[in-house]
This record gives structure tokens, sequence and C-alpha cells, in this order.
């Protein structure tokens, strides 16, 4: 069904093609200056503390590649206040015996979004090229669940702004520091943070974990911070928690779900 929705979803996107393009390249123009920027500050400094610019690179890269596949794919609960919950929309979506979750998140698949896609990938498969990493299964491992990590994580993010507006209708747009500045915030190594920043990115809202401790080990150098490898391989698991934790509270926000009244 899931599938079927996306499919819908494309196929109205695809009747206005020019359109489609003209949103893609500029996507694909605004954030492939973003690179550029990462590489001003090196060409300035030379270093970022103990960082290299490849290993930046991995971060911004392995960030932006997951959030791009969360931007697409997580439309639906994104615009859920102004076109579910003002518009009364969400009752017939209860009325339809079908799982809650796949119907909103395959409300709307932004297609576009493929233009934040492609520098994100080509700046991590720079990054992997120049970092000569010493691949193992371990290593491989880490990177996909860093990846996996970091995209359920921010659909996590996405799918609690879209229950608080159970109580407050509109969606709250504050809820884009976290999301917007969770990945700028990913884009640089953790160690680099004042410490109260830090923990609150790992302990509250677990960013470092599911983007900078498994990275560390892929990249197989010091952490600064002083994670283990265990750390490292366990730490993107919190992505998956912090997803399911997101999916019961929007349990919660159903069960809160009063309609328009109209």
């Amino acid at each position: 069904m899931y599938l079927r929705l996306i499919g819908v979803s494309v196929r109205g996107q695809m009747q206005y093609r020019g359109t489609f393009l003209v949103m893609s390249l500029g996507q694909l123009l605004t954030h492939s200056l973003e690179p550029f920027a990462i590489w001003a500050l090196f060409d300035r400094f030379g270093s970022l503390a103990v960082w290299s610019l490849p290993q930046v690179a991995l971060l911004y890269g392995t960030v932006s590649v997951a959030f791009a596949f969360t931007d697409a794919l997580a439309r639906g609960f994104d615009l859920f206040g102004d076109q579910f919950i003002k518009t009364g929309n969400f009752d017939r979506v209860l009325l339809r015996p079908r799982p809650l979750v796949p119907q909103v998140a395959g409300h709307e698949f932004t297609l576009f979004r493929v233009g934040r896609l492609i520098p994100g990938l080509a700046v991590l498969v720079w990054a992997l090229w120049s970092l000569e990493i010493d691949w193992n299964a371990g290593r491989v491992l880490l990177l996909a669940l860093s990846l996996a990590g970091t995209f359920l994580f921010f659909y996590g993010l996405i799918i609690l702004q879209a229950t608080l507006a159970f109580w407050t209708t509109e969606t709250l747009h504050i809820f884009n520091l976290l999301t917007y500045g969770g990945v700028e915030t990913a884009q640089y190594p953790l160690a680099i943070y004042a410490r109260d920043f830090r923990r609150f990115f790992t302990f509250v809202v677990p960013l470092g974990c599911v983007t900078y401790f498994p990275l560390v080990g892929v990249m197989g150098v010091p952490d600064p911070l002083g994670s283990t490898a265990w750390m490292q391989f366990a730490a993107p698991f919190a992505g998956f928690a912090f997803f399911g934790a997101s999916l019961l509270a929007w349990r919660t926000g159903v069960r809160h779900y009063t309609s328009t009244g109209s």
C-alpha cells in the first residue's frame, strides 16, 4: 500500500515535469555550494583541531545522504498539521481500514529532493576514497548502521513535530532547529563543541550517536571524547530507539485527536 501511494505521488509530480526539473536543479545548485564552505574553512586554517578535510567530509556526506532520504520520504508528516489537522482530512485517514503511518508517510514523496542527494553522495564517495580506509566487515556494517540510524533519527524528529500538531493544530516550525539545524551540527565532529552542547546531542537528542561515534569507528582514528569500539557499534541503535519512541508518541497523539468539529 505504501509503495502504491508513493507511485501515485510520483506520477502526480511527473505531470509537471518542467516544475520538477526546475525545483530539482534549484536543490542541486543550493546544496552543491555547501561543501565549498567547508573547503574554504580548511583552505584558510588547514585543519579543524585534529580533524582533516576528508574526515569532516565523511561526516557531511553521511548526514546529507541520510537526511535527503528522510526529507523525501517523511514529507507527509512534515505537512501533517497544515494538510491533515487544520483541514480535518485526518478524519478521512482514520476511516480507511489501513494503518495510519503508511497512509500519512505516503501522502507525498518529494522526488525533487534528489537535488539534495547528489551533492551529499558525491562528497561521501570522495571522502571514502580520500581516507583510504582499511575496510573490513565491521567498518562496512558501521557505515550502514550510521546511515540507517541517521535516517531514522531525523524521521523520528519529523514524526514528533507532526504529533505535537494534535495539540497545537499548527505545525511547530521551531522543530526545524533540530532537523535542519541538526543537519548543520552533524556536519562537523561532535568533539569540537562545548561540553553541555555535546551532552545534549548525545543523551537528549542522540544526533551524535548516529553520526559522530560510528563514523569515528569507520575512520579508525582515536576519539578525542574517548569512545570505545563497543560504544561506536552500539551508538547508532539510538536512532532506531528514537524512531520507536516517536511512533509511541504518535499513537498517544492519535488517541487525543478531536477533529475540527465541523
